[in-house]
């Protein structure tokens, strides 16, 4: 889990644009400034390095560029030891080293079964703006990992006064994690639903720009007495294509019938595809899964922890629905103890368990032997 203690969101500032469009530049395949108090750097995307966009910035400084990993995608390479797992460490690529090389370093699905490139160059452990680009390739829902060029004081000067370099502070990315918290209430409807004819829809935007969070409010619950919730990822493939690789789609419409029977409650509809790697980094982990990984080392694999979601928003916006206590449909005690971290009081986990279909047998069996969950 991912989940720490932050500050509240009464002290948290809204972000600004900058983070929003250096974000989407990153998705782009640009290259993006990251402008640091000690440090500035320029940082790409890992999974779009191509040999045209690597000569661009070597253009910029003498200095190598390096590339940035997740420690857990480092692991996985078998470049570093696997007695720390959490941060991210760095390594100066060679002059010569191929973009398609480098891209290998990065994506699993482009190095399954091959040996690491041999780099000639130390690991070091990540700092500044170095883990402000693996962050923000996190949240631009890309692989976690980043090609950087430090810039020294001249250097970054010049930087900053070009128009085609989408620039953002390492301080306003490290924020962002705060700024979750920051939620709004946008819009609300009527909207009867096959299990529950008495719903309606909340949407909820976060402060940091990202994707807006629902609310289904089932009946008419009464704020006096806790409410019957269920926190819900969301699940494109699952929840809309009925996908047999999971048991979301049945979580989904088993909460929302268990919630109609039971009088009244809340499901809560994430905006956190794949335990919060989002859809695309989700199919990758399919397809390691086929290749034999079971749903955590594939993750893993990827450079990500086995779990990023993060329930601050889910405790924000139950807060401002004007439930703190709840009874929560749940199999995975983390979900439990995040809502309790941020100030919401569970009374009673109530089970919310469904039968494998024949495709999706492996996954439960990781949830519940690796993941903990209460299956």
């Amino acid at each position: 889990m991912t989940d720490q203690p932050i500050a509240p969101p009464s002290a948290v500032a809204p972000l600004g644009g900058a983070l929003d469009k250096a974000t989407l530049c990153l998705r782009r395949g640009e290259v993006v400034l990251l402008d640091g108090a000690e440090e500035t750097v320029l940082a790409l995307a890992a999974e779009f390095v191509d040999d045209d966009n690597l000569a661009r910035l070597r253009s910029v400084s003498e200095r190598p560029p390096q590339i940035v990993l997740t420690r857990r995608r480092a692991v996985s390479l078998g470049l570093a030891p696997r007695d720390d797992l959490t941060g991210a460490v760095t390594m100066a690529l060679p002059q010569h080293l191929p973009a398609a090389v480098i891209r290998k370093l990065a994506d699993p699905a482009a190095s399954l079964g091959a040996e690491p490139p041999g780099l000639g160059s130390a690991l070091r452990g990540a700092r500044g703006g170095e883990l402000a680009a693996v962050e923000l390739a996190k949240m631009a829902a890309l692989l976690p990992a980043a090609i950087v060029l430090p810039l020294a004081s001249a250097e970054a000067a010049l930087a900053r006064r070009r128009i085609d370099f989408a620039a953002v502070s390492t301080e306003e990315v490290s924020t962002r994690r705060a700024a979750m918290a920051g939620l709004t209430q946008v819009a609300e409807a009527r909207v009867p639903l096959a299990d529950a004819e008495d719903a309606r829809l909340v949407a909820f935007r976060p402060g940091d720009g990202g994707a807006e969070h629902l609310a289904i409010l089932i009946g008419q619950p009464d704020r006096a007495v806790p409410v019957l919730a269920r926190l819900h990822s969301a699940c494109l493939t699952g929840d809309l294509l009925g996908s047999l690789r999971c048991d979301c789609g049945d979580q989904l419409r088993g909460a929302i019938a268990a919630i109609s029977k039971a009088g009244g409650g809340v499901v809560l509809y994430l905006a956190q595809e794949g335990r919060g790697i989002g859809l695309v980094n989700k199919l990758r982990a399919y397809q390691l899964q086929d290749a034999g990984f079971d749903t955590v080392d594939a993750n893993e694999q990827l450079g990500f922890d086995a779990d990023e979601r993060v329930y601050l928003p889910a405790a924000e916006m139950l807060r401002q629905l004007g439930f703190t206590t709840v009874r929560l449909l749940t199999n995975n005690p983390d979900k439990v103890s995040a809502l309790e971290r941020y100030g919401i009081r569970i009374i009673e986990r109530v089970p919310h368990v469904f039968p494998a279909n024949g495709h999706n047998e492996r996954y439960l069996r990781t949830k519940a032997t690796r993941s903990g969950h209460l299956l």
